[in-house]
């Protein structure tokens, strides 16, 4: 159902299924999927890709070009996946050439009014970016992270998966998987055991990344050496073998 008052350019695709609400904007080169709600007052600009059942609510603004003085009006993308929600106020910006060229919100997010998703920027599966939470460019979060609200985290930075990050941080480097964090600067606080229990990991998974992250966080000794005794004393579990790499992939360097 297309309100009305809605505008839809005639080279925008969607589903009979779908609802454009009130004063709603759509450009063209948009495909829309079955089953979603456009709120009122939404604008959706050239070169968006909305899975099926999402909710874009009132007033969001998705694929505005980036806030980046490098772009140059270059065709890039925004891809929102499945059942992401989008609440009021929220920005999601397209990608840059100099980027990836896409800015790609994965499926069943969940953003809470005011976030806002720079240009290039990753999110993986049931991600929960809570209100105001802001991303800079280049920003790869990994699957079930929570982002708290007021938090702000700076271009390039990784979030590993299940990771907590606590409202009013400030986040300059990456942070570890399965992990809390928080502050300004953002220090870890131990592992996210509510949120590892509430996915159903094991307990033998738990108690191997509590010995993996007492390893490279409360000893004092040096990556390298985190390192190797990790790999040598620790079991060598999928989630185990995912902090490792995690870790020596960093190219900002680790929260600790």
């Amino acid at each position: 159902m297309i309100h009305p008052t809605a505008i839809v350019d005639s080279k925008a695709e969607f589903d009979v299924n779908d609802t454009n609400g009130p004063y709603s904007i759509i450009a063209h080169n948009v495909s829309i999927g079955s089953g979603t709600v456009i709120g009122p007052h939404v604008i959706v600009d050239p070169y968006v890709s909305i899975g099926p059942d999402c909710h874009i609510f009132q007033y969001a603004s998705v694929g505005a070009e980036p806030q980046a003085i490098k772009f140059k009006g270059e065709k890039t993308y925004v891809k929102i996946g499945r059942g992401t929600v989008v609440r009021e106020f929220a920005t999601i910006n397209r990608g840059t050439e100099f980027g990836s060229g896409v800015t790609e919100i994965g499926e069943e997010n969940l953003l809470m009014a005011y976030c806002h998703v720079a240009h290039d920027c990753q999110t993986g599966h049931k991600v929960i970016l809570a209100n105001n939470a802001t991303l800079a460019g280049h920003i790869s979060i990994g699957d079930y992270v929570t982002v708290g609200g007021l938090v702000a985290i700076h271009q390039f930075v990784r979030i590993g998966e299940y990771a907590y990050i606590g409202g009013k941080s400030a986040v300059p480097k990456d942070i570890p998987p399965y992990v809390i964090a928080a502050g300004d600067r953002a220090k870890l606080y131990g592992l996210n055991r509510v949120g590892l229990k509430r996915h159903g990991f094991p307990e033998t998974t738990v108690n191997a990344l509590k010995k993996v992250y007492r390893i490279f966080f409360r000893i004092g000794i040096t990556l390298n050496e985190a390192i190797e005794r990790a790999q040598a004393e620790v079991d060598h579990l999928p989630e185990v073998i995912n902090f490792i790499n995690f870790i020596k992939s960093s190219q900002r360097g680790i929260t600790r």
